[in-house]
């Protein structure tokens, strides 16, 4: 199969530079073109104010396509967020959702978006309720598959099996990049540190971590309480043995901190990405830190690219920098510089012969 992959940058990426003032909409737009991508990922209520009332005119729907044209770029994904406790004594109901899920549909489709980011928290049945809207204005929703979840999995089979039932070609996944970290991100590393973690705990949770990679993670399991799936997903990978271990060491705040938050990436066979390449929409392209010679230091940028050539993707793999987390405590952020860095790795992955 022949690969058409090609390259976007998700404005999530420049959100200290947007937060600051150093660019606004447009120029993020620029730096995006700059870095070498033709694709842009947009987060609407992170970065249009009095979101969505500006996408309903047709001022900034020409603006939009103006800057489209510009920039030479494409637009790739929307990302949405189901804010279905926005009440303080309810949750939305079901048709509620459905109809904001159906409203961001609209809202993608009159910027020229093809397909909708929606977050693992997407109740199935507003999913399943929303389909139909999604087919008549042409646009795909996307499941992210963000770690600690995962392809090839029972979670991703009570999803598979939606899929079937309805027998809609809108709705799919979209693989994050950071469930194919190799190791704990440095940046989140150097930050436990920071806060106090000792390198004999920080050698526990690594060498556990790395242990888990080499022997497969055990991977979640489908349940409608995210919560209670992850606490087992936890445990079953190892938590409560490390948590013991580090106990006896007599372990501080910022050690158990650390052993959490490595929770919070993983490592999948990317032949994942093969095995359901017919329904990936999209791709978050996750990195933490791309150094100055083009490595992510934690996400295995090289095999999943091959795995993506090996499938004959016909899509984009959208950078989505986010190492920023891990630096605001006190160091600066260059989201700049690590998108242009990593759309390189990108290109260089990609181009490989």
């Amino acid at each position: 199969m022949s690969a058409q992959i090609k390259r976007s940058v998700s404005l999530y990426s420049y959100q200290d530079e947007y937060y600051s003032g150093k660019l606004d909409l447009e120029g993020c737009l620029a730096e995006t073109a700059k870095a070498g991508a033709t694709g842009v990922e947009l987060l609407a209520e992170e970065m249009i104010r009095q979101f969505p009332n500006p996408i309903l005119t047709e001022e900034f729907q020409e603006q939009w396509k103006g800057w489209m044209a510009k920039y030479g770029l494409t637009p790739t994904c929307y990302d949405a967020f189901l804010e279905n406790r926005i009440f303080d004594n309810r949750t939305l109901s079901l048709g509620e959702q459905v109809e904001m899920m159906e409203r961001d549909l609209k809202l993608a489709s009159l910027l020229g978006f093809q397909s909708l980011r929606t977050l693992v928290s997407t109740p199935m049945d507003v999913i399943e309720g929303s389909l139909a809207y999604a087919e008549k204005v042409g646009v795909k929703i996307g499941l992210e598959v963000h770690a600690p979840f995962s392809l090839n999995s029972t979670w991703a089979d009570g999803y598979m099996e939606l899929i079937r039932r309805s027998g809609s070609r809108y709705f799919g996944f979209i693989p994050d990049m950071g469930i194919f970290c190799r190791r704990v991100p440095d940046v989140v590393t150097d930050k436990w540190r920071r806060m106090g973690a000792r390198e004999d705990c920080i050698a526990v949770v690594d060498d556990a971590y790395c242990g888990r990679v080499e022997k497969g993670f055990v991977k979640i399991r489908y349940d409608l309480n995210l919560g209670k799936a992850n606490m087992e997903y936890r445990n079953a990978n190892g938590l409560a043995v490390l948590t013991e271990q580090l106990q006896k060491m007599n372990a501080g705040p910022a050690d158990f901190g650390y052993l959490n938050s490595s929770y919070t990436y993983s490592w999948s066979d990317p032949q994942d990405i093969i095995d359901n390449i017919d329904h990936i929409v999209h791709c978050h392209a996750k990195c933490y830190n791309t150094t100055a010679d083009y490595r992510e230091t934690a996400v295995a940028i090289p095999e999943v690219v091959a795995a993506y050539r090996k499938a004959g993707y016909d899509g984009y793999l959208s950078t989505e920098y986010e190492g920023g987390e891990s630096l605001r405590d006190a160091l600066p952020v260059d989201g700049i510089e690590q998108v242009r860095r990593h759309q390189e790795a990108l290109r260089r992955a990609i181009e490989v012969q």
